[in-house]
């Protein structure tokens, strides 16, 4: 979802029973989000400035906890009005599904005992859930500080004191590890106390790992619980069917994924939890008296309540998240109005996987958004690159120690330089330079949706918006509700989507397809046998992948019944289109 796009999601849906995230890369939005709440709240406001000690740190700390604070009052407040069916009140009630026990209790109230405020008022302090604010670190967005040109501990990355600003606010929440693995950073969590479990099993801040395979999370799990940490979810992400980065499995779908998962999963924490017991003991902590839960969530192109009730009921997830399709709703995120229009209008085409990051990891984006053209004009007055305002991916050390950022006017400018020593042909001096002005400033134009929308100060970012929409996106096409999401959600209507939406099992396998697709045509002129190996699995899994949901749809009986003969049809196409790339990659070779 980027970086300023639920920056406060929190405050519009926690009071709800909606949990949000919220991203930690840029301190500096945070801080300006935290003056403009305290002046609107009517609460003091003291600037925490890059010359105090540890800023980083303290302003993640204070935004956090000003957000908590303004939470709990709304909670507060929702709870005090039983005197009549208040609109918070209704509201919250609204979007909970009809199946919802409390919302038959609820309506049962209000009928027969509307002079029993006292059972109302239990039923509402009981039953009311306060949505979870938890957080988000990217593990590799860690980039190393200096004052006065001396380098900072290993604390002070950006990572890390992102971590430490999170584990001291006042927070019982998850914090979501994305992006990898970063063991420096694991083990720095090892000295927060509130990651650690009690003798009951409660964790106020629980880990929350984002992989995209089975192997992935067994390994980082194990390492964690080595520690004395657990990880309480494992995220599921469709390796290329997703919102912003894409971390492409070896040809591993989704699907397959999560049956692994399903499973596997009480040996997952069987292996897993004896570790974790072994590493308190050693340690001295409190075992807790039971074993810990773990849950298993999916993610990455779900469109209907049909694929959403799928996942539940046939890979057993504990829950199902969406992404992008709440970038069109204004109660739940901030977008600015321009690229709000934008993204309701958007088509398949106008939604790419790109190379514009300068973490050199495909991203999702939208063609057109303004952070693009604002890098196109540069490009033609022959200045390309950002000046870099804020320097969180500065983490190429190419020409620099203390890391620059590929996007920045500093590194194109010494990279296009040292090309052309390089007396490379035309053609392929083209090719490296256009890889070089390619990368955007993704790090500041992730969160300047949410200056434009409130109206703060964009002097140091500048007013281009970049968005990372997952594909998914192409088939929402207005701006709706938050009533409306959760109704389509829940199955209640299925009016916002249209009718053109691929199924997201073979939405996902044919982005794969199209992404080994220009693969190969990167190692066409290639002498890597190693990368011609990778490519020969990754068809594999591919076909492997096919041939499993072929088995899966032709067994269903009551999901995709409507849609079962084309979801068939198109796995058949895929094959073909696989089987021709697979002819293509053997003609392929290389010496």
């Amino acid at each position: 979802m980027g970086i300023g796009f639920t920056i406060d999601t929190p405050l519009k849906v926690a009071h709800l029973g909606i949990d949000s995230v919220i991203s930690l890369v840029d301190d500096i939005l945070l801080e300006k989000l935290r003056k403009m709440y305290c002046q609107k709240s009517d609460l003091p406001y003291s600037e925490i400035t890059d010359k105090n000690e540890d800023f980083r740190a303290k302003r993640i700390t204070s935004y956090l906890n000003l957000i908590h604070k303004l939470t709990e009052e709304k909670v507060y407040q929702l709870k005090s009005k039983t005197s009549e069916y208040h609109s918070d009140l209704k509201q919250y009630f609204n979007l909970l599904p009809d199946t919802s026990l409390l919302k038959s209790q609820f309506k049962s109230l209000l009928k027969n005992n509307t002079d029993n405020p006292q059972a109302l008022n239990h039923l509402l302090n009981n039953g009311l859930h306060t949505g979870s604010i938890d957080v988000n670190i990217m593990t590799k967005v860690d980039k190393e500080n200096y004052v006065n040109n001396e380098k900072l501990p290993t604390e002070f990355n950006d990572a890390h004191a992102a971590l430490r600003g999170y584990a001291q606010s006042n927070l019982q929440s998850s914090v979501i590890l994305s992006a990898g693995m970063n063991p420096r950073l694991f083990s720095y969590m090892e000295e927060f106390s509130d990651f650690y479990p009690n003798l009951n099993g409660t964790i106020r801040k629980k880990i929350v790992l984002k992989v995209s395979d089975y192997r992935s999370a067994l390994i980082q799990g194990k390492i964690l619980a080595k520690k004395g940490l657990w990880v309480s979810e494992y995220r599921i992400e469709s390796g290329l069917n997703c919102g912003g980065h894409a971390f492409a499995t070896d040809g591993y779908l989704l699907g397959p994924i999560l049956a692994q998962f399903r499973d596997n999963k009480d040996a997952l924490i069987s292996e897993v939890y004896s570790l974790l017991v072994h590493a308190l003991t050693n340690k001295g902590k409190s075992v807790p008296k039971n074993i810990l839960s773990l849950k298993i969530t999916a993610q990455g192109g779900v469109g209907t309540s049909e694929e959403h009730q799928f996942l539940l009921e046939h890979y057993k997830v504990d829950s199902v998240g969406w992404g992008s399709p709440f970038l069109l709703v204004p109660e739940a995120t901030t977008v600015d109005n321009d690229t709000m229009d934008k993204l309701a209008k958007a088509k398949e085409n106008d939604l790419y996987l790109s190379n514009i990051s300068p973490l050199g990891v495909p991203f999702n984006s939208l063609r057109g958004n303004t952070k693009d053209e604002e890098k196109r004009k540069l490009i033609a007055r022959n200045k390309p690159g950002s000046v870099c305002p804020k320097r969180y991916v500065a983490l190429n050390k190419e020409f620099s120690d203390k890391g620059m950022c590929t996007a920045s006017r500093e590194y194109q400018h010494k990279k296009i330089k040292q090309l052309k020593t390089l007396n490379l042909t035309q053609q392929e001096f083209e090719n490296q330079y256009n890889k070089v002005i390619e990368k955007s400033c993704a790090c500041v134009g992730l969160g300047t949706s949410a200056l434009l929308k409130y109206n703060l100060d964009t002097k140091q970012e500048g007013k281009g918006v970049s968005v990372c929409p997952g594909p998914n996106m192409a088939y929402f096409s207005n701006v709706i509700s938050l009533k409306e999401m959760t109704d389509h959600i829940y199955g209640v209507s299925n009016t916002i989507v249209s009718n053109t939406r691929p199924n997201m099992f073979t939405k996902e396998l044919n982005m794969y397809i199209e992404y080994l697709k220009s693969k190969i045509e990167d190692i066409k002129d290639s002498t890597d046998k190693k990368q011609k190996k990778y490519l020969n699995r990754f068809v594999k899994n591919l076909n492997t992948g096919i041939a499993y949901y072929e088995e899966i749809f032709l067994a269903l009986k009551s999901n995709f019944q409507s849609s079962q003969f084309q979801i068939l049809h198109e796995f058949e196409k895929s094959k073909l289109a696989l089987n021709q790339l697979n002819l293509k990659l053997e003609s392929i070779i290389i010496h």
